[in-house]
């Protein structure tokens, strides 16, 4: 199946003489009021401008619970997800509940291998070996209606804390802290799981301050700044829009780490990376340190990431950071195996000039149910259509679906990955009322879901999905499109500039990096490790003023091309760090040659 075309297109122009005026870089100022940024005062990222916790419905209730857990030392346990917004949420929690004087906190996070997502009834038995008086979900809950109830029979309170979008039904939790509740007022919905449990602990702080609770013990009040390199990993790895306020979030954990200030596993994990901290940016966070920490949920058990996040002790958080590298290493084996599998199966099924349908459902037995997530997002990316890539699920996985494991014949468990005007979880919704039992479980965001079905299902699923997406078709823009911000001037592609767009983020979901676009003449081309196009480019206009480029995982059997002279290019003004000397480099985002 043929890779979506790409249509580079304008964004429209917005007023930014307001930002101009503040002293901005015109380029900048053009490219944040694009963005909706109009007003200077927006620019200000410091901590002061947080929204305050107060609209956050439950946190009040919740630190109230948690207040009494500590003056009682009862025992806590957190409960996460498998993930980078989950490691970094149950971190959070245990670090700081430390640093406030809890007795007995630790962590419970379940191996999706065996008990699948979220606060199961299995997780809830395994967490009750423990004893713990006070469970806390973290970046999962708010769909664990036979989890809680499980825990809740067992004489433990449940505070949900989640950021997924509730179902018809709740959880009957002793409170719930979710930004997306009904009737919650919290202005920002777009917080990550690692946000809210930062808001709930704002709102204990506040709480115990106001109890005397510190002064009593002798315990200098935390900083809750100094956990932000946590909220700003578990942000940017989750992929979640950057409102103003997740980018004050970020910006406060990018400031920390800049500053040498890093967790010891934040920082081990940066340098695993090769990522100087010094200079460290979101995408730093997002494509460097974040699939690292996946990986261990993806291939292994959590654990070992969250491990790495709570350890003081430098070399101990570096040996695991290398244990987590190497199975990120691994992880991408796996996937690079599976992509082929996926794109042979859509070549054999539809043609390699067939026109992909409105949605994808993909599976073959032996795919690894911890990459079906990156596998439907690399097939997504190429055929600019929503993608749901199915594994088989573990005879004795715990689904929480209020049935004994295995019933209804085998299981299949699928991750969704949908595109701009599909929102997937709504789609995944809809058709579960419209085709009831079809789908054993699901939950997720607009861009993200997860669900799980039996095997036999699958090709009933596969076309009420087409049918359930047709039915927006005539709102989805079926055609990728790459958003620029115009052309720069030849005298614009200067190392100044580029270092402006760097620091001026932070950039990422629904906020995202400049992009321009241009005509270039072709000085070089070559192949630099094994699908990376390295390039010397000069502005048409301006052909003595070269530039270095580079484009990341093109076809290594179309490039290098001699017989290309031109090419129109959308690319990112990127600064280039080698051997202390910093020069402009382009990243082409997409290159068409010019005849």
């Amino acid at each position: 199946m043929r890779a979506a075309e790409k249509q580079v297109r304008r964004r429209p122009a917005a007023d930014s003489q307001a930002l101009a005026a503040a002293g901005l870089h015109p380029v900048l100022a053009r490219a944040y009021a694009a963005r909706g940024l109009l007003d200077p005062g927006d620019l200000d990222l410091s901590l002061g401008r947080l929204l305050p916790p107060d609209a956050l419905l439950g946190a009040d209730r919740a630190a109230a619970r948690l207040a009494r857990a500590l003056q009682a030392g009862e025992r806590i346990l957190f409960v996460g997800d498998f993930d980078a917004d989950g490691a970094t949420s149950c971190a959070l929690g245990v670090r700081a509940l430390r640093a406030f004087g809890a007795a007995q906190v630790d962590f419970l996070v379940p191996n999706r291998f065996e008990y699948g997502y979220g606060l199961s009834p299995g997780i809830v038995a395994l967490a009750g070996e423990r004893r713990p008086d006070l469970l806390v979900t973290v970046d999962n809950g708010i769909a664990s209606i036979a989890g809680v109830a499980a825990a809740r029979a067992r004489g433990m309170d449940v505070i949900v804390t989640d950021h997924h979008l509730p179902g018809e039904e709740l959880p009957e939790a002793t409170v719930i802290v979710n930004p997306n509740q009904p009737a919650c007022t919290f202005p920002s919905k777009h917080l990550a799981g690692v946000g809210v449990v930062f808001y709930l602990l704002l709102a204990l702080r506040r709480h115990l301050r106001d109890s005397g609770w510190f002064a009593a013990r002798g315990i200098d009040e935390p900083r809750l700044a100094d956990f932000l390199d946590l909220v700003a990993l578990g942000t940017v790895a989750d992929v979640v829009p950057l409102d103003r306020n997740n980018r004050i979030l970020v910006q406060g954990g990018l400031a920390r780490i800049r500053a040498g200030r890093a967790s010891p596993g934040v920082a081990a994990l940066l340098a695993v990376a090769g990522r100087d901290p010094r200079r460290a940016v979101a995408s730093d966070l997002g494509f460097a340190v974040g699939p690292r920490l996946n990986a261990a949920g993806r291939l292994d058990d959590m654990t070992v990431g969250i491990t790495c996040l709570l350890s003081d002790d430098p070399a101990v958080a570096h040996g695991l950071a290398a244990q987590l590298d190497q199975l990120n290493r691994d992880r991408r084996l796996i996937e690079r195996d599976m992509q082929a599998e996926a794109l042979a199966l859509l070549a054999a099924r539809e043609g390699d000039l067939a026109e992909p349908p409105l949605a994808l459902a993909i599976y073959e037995p032996g795919w690894h149910q911890g990459v079906i997530g990156i596998l439907a997002s690399r097939i997504k990316d190429r055929v600019h259509r929503p993608v749901i890539a199915f594994a088989d699920a573990d005879a004795d996985a715990d689904v929480d679906t209020g049935a004994g494991p295995g019933e209804g014949g085998a299981m299949l468990k699928g991750s969704a990955r949908s595109i701009p005007g599909v929102h997937i979880r709504d789609v995944l919704a809809n058709l579960d009322n419209r085709h009831p039992g079809l789908i054993d479980r699901f939950g997720g965001h607009a861009m993200a879901a997860g669900l799980s079905l039996p095997r036999d299902h699958l090709d009933a699923f596969a076309a009420a999905l087409i049918e359930e997406v047709g039915r927006h078709a005539d709102d989805v823009e079926l055609e990728a499109v790459l958003e620029s911000d115009g052309e720069l001037a030849p005298s614009e592609l200067e190392l100044g500039l580029a270092r402006a767009l760097r620091d001026a983020g932070p950039w990422g979901q629904h906020f995202p990096e400049p992009l321009f676009d241009g005509r270039f003449a072709v000085n070089s081309q070559r192949i630099v490790g094994e699908r990376h196009l390295k390039l010397e480019l000069a502005p048409v206009a301006e052909p003595r003023r070269a530039v270095d480029a580079i484009a990341f995982n093109i076809d290594p059997g179309a490039w290098p091309d001699p017989a290309v002279k031109t090419l129109e290019i959308a690319y990112r003004l990127d600064v280039n760090a080698w051997r202390g000397e910093e020069r402009v480099q382009l990243i082409v985002e997409h290159l068409v040659p010019v005849p």
